[in-house]
């Protein structure tokens, strides 16, 4: 019963927090929702010896939520299904390149960027802490929020191919992200790690091209099982078990559960809701179920987030710690897109608007929270919860909301040459 009532809170406050967004801030969403809830954990913070059983109850549930195992584990499985059944494949298709390179090259290449100039940064505020770590928070930050960036990038008028690069990129970066992540934290605990070229590809094909493989075969089965079967309701219960039963597998075959809900995804998207078994008006309503689980559970996302806040020790003393921290992520991200479109020869030439929209529509979110929260306490843990948490309040708030604008400012951005 205490999830259940843990759950009813969060929807309540969600389905408030959304009014007075509707009502009075006029934002996105997503974003509306996450800025009252920061607005009222500072209040709480502000008010503690006023209101100290409020801030006590409202600590409490927010600590009651494991963010890692709430978004790794459930929620995150339903929003990249729901991102990729609306991805268009052609699409994708035709910027497959940028979108394979960008997930993968570019997420190594800001991890150890981040990871040597973070090393450096802390050195001179005198928070010396070993070098594997900074790689840890270079790996955690690095891969770009498939839930913040579908979220603000449907409302934010980034040209088609722009729009589907960084939308690729933030659905399949995950696997290589989660890899780097997994060998850097391993490293950081003293464990014995296979670090050699032949043992990061097995771990990654297991990982990566393993879990696409599975959700590919998820997505295919229940294209077919959708186009035997007649009632939206049947279909709808076929992807929920496609969902909920592919995280499963994912678990236990130790494979990528994310990437396997993006290939599953794609597959229901571009195949199951085409055939013939599916009518118009069943694909109408799967359409806007799955539309309505992205609105839900984002919303219910950003609002912990937002609560986040008041969990965070002493996250004063990392201000301006994390303010640099922002503009080295910002630095980072420029390089590992810059170095692969000088280098490799894509079809197209991107411009110089190009790049810029492609750095500063990387967005960050929930999922580098979720990776933070899962470092051990003696890994400087509060250290890098915090920069985390500057890092994303930033993404999220003020690129979230300025993609759009300077999105508007560009003109022929694919054929200005760099």
């Amino acid at each position: 019963m205490e999830l259940y009532y843990s759950f009813s809170i969060l929807i309540v406050l969600s389905a408030i927090f959304s009014y007075i967004n509707a009502r009075v801030l006029k934002l996105p969403s997503s974003i509306g929702v996450m800025v009252i809830a920061l607005l009222v954990s500072l209040g709480l913070l502000a008010t503690d010896n006023i209101f100290p059983h409020t801030f006590d109850r409202l600590s409490s549930l927010v600590a009651s939520v494991d963010l890692t195992e709430v978004l790794m584990g459930a929620m995150l499985n339903f929003l990249l299904f729901a991102g990729a059944v609306h991805i268009h494949l052609e699409d994708l298709k035709e910027q497959r390149l940028p979108v394979v390179i960008f997930s993968t090259v570019s997420v190594v290449i800001s991890t150890f960027v981040i990871g040597f100039i973070m090393y450096q940064v802390l050195g001179w505020f005198h928070m010396e802490i070993p070098l594997i770590q900074c790689l840890v928070f270079g790996a955690l930050i690095s891969p770009t929020d498939p839930i913040a960036v579908l979220g603000i990038l449907k409302q934010a008028g980034v040209p088609k191919s722009l729009e589907t690069k960084i939308a690729g990129e933030s659905l399949f970066n995950d696997g290589m992200a989660v890899v780097v992540f997994i060998i850097m934290l391993a490293l950081a605990r003293g464990e014995e790690v296979n670090t050699s070229f032949s043992g990061i590809s097995l771990l990654l094909i297991k990982e990566a091209l393993g879990g696409i493989t599975l959700g590919l075969l998820l997505g295919f089965v229940g294209s077919k099982m959708m186009d035997k079967a007649d009632g939206y309701n049947v279909h709808v219960l076929i992807t929920l078990a496609i969902v909920m039963g592919g995280h499963l597998a994912a678990q236990a075959l130790h494979m990528s559960g994310p990437l396997a809900m993006v290939g599953a995804g794609l597959v229901v998207g571009n195949y199951g809701m085409n055939l013939g078994g599916v009518t118009e008006t069943e694909r109408d309503y799967m359409d806007k179920f799955w539309e309505l689980i992205d609105e839900i559970l984002n919303a219910i996302l950003f609002l912990i987030i937002g609560f986040e806040l008041i969990l965070l020790p002493d996250i004063k003393q990392y201000g301006f710690v994390g303010a640099v921290t922002i503009v080295v992520v910002l630095f980072a991200r420029f390089i590992s897109i810059w170095i692969p479109v000088k280098v490799i020869p894509f079809r197209k030439r991107f411009g110089k608007q190009s790049l810029i929209i492609l750095v500063w529509g990387g967005l960050r979110g929930g999922v580098s929270i979720a990776l933070a929260l899962s470092i051990d306490h003696d890994l400087n843990r509060d250290l890098i919860i915090s920069i985390t948490y500057f890092v994303v309040l930033f993404s999220i708030i003020v690129q979230g909301l300025s993609v759009g604008k300077l999105t508007g400012k560009i003109t022929k951005p694919e054929t200005e040459v760099i």
